[in-house]
């Protein structure tokens, strides 16, 4: 018994920590990114001022990852899709296709 104690403390136990250390960062990383459909989903929903179920497409990060560039359709529209971009640190959504902030993160030039 003696003899396995330091093949527990020296191996094992760092191996263990190393793991739930791992999990801890990599498991928020992931949930804090599956929240974020559903947080542009209520952005878009307050500045259309609808109810109705929120379709997003074509997502794209921007701007290092504080910005989300991409499409979404209503279910009640008989459009197609329109663009937005959503600040993430601010939580607004930009639906003006020819303001300065969607040309300047959204467009081509930004992009290339």
């Amino acid at each position: 018994m003696l003899k396995s104690r330091p093949f527990i403390l020296l191996v094992v136990l760092p191996l263990l920590l190393v793991v739930v250390l791992g999990v801890a960062i990599f498991g928020s990383q992931a949930m804090s990114d599956s929240h974020v459909d559903s947080n542009i989903q209520r952005a878009l929903a307050q500045k259309l001022d609808t109810s109705s179920d929120i379709e997003l497409s074509q997502l794209q990060k921007v701007q290092y990852g504080y910005g989300i560039c991409g499409l979404y359709r209503t279910s009640s529209s008989e459009n197609g899709y329109a663009s937005f971009f959503y600040d993430t640190d601010s939580e607004n959504v930009e639906l003006d296709i020819n303001s300065r902030l969607y040309k300047s993160r959204c467009g081509l030039s930004s992009v290339c």
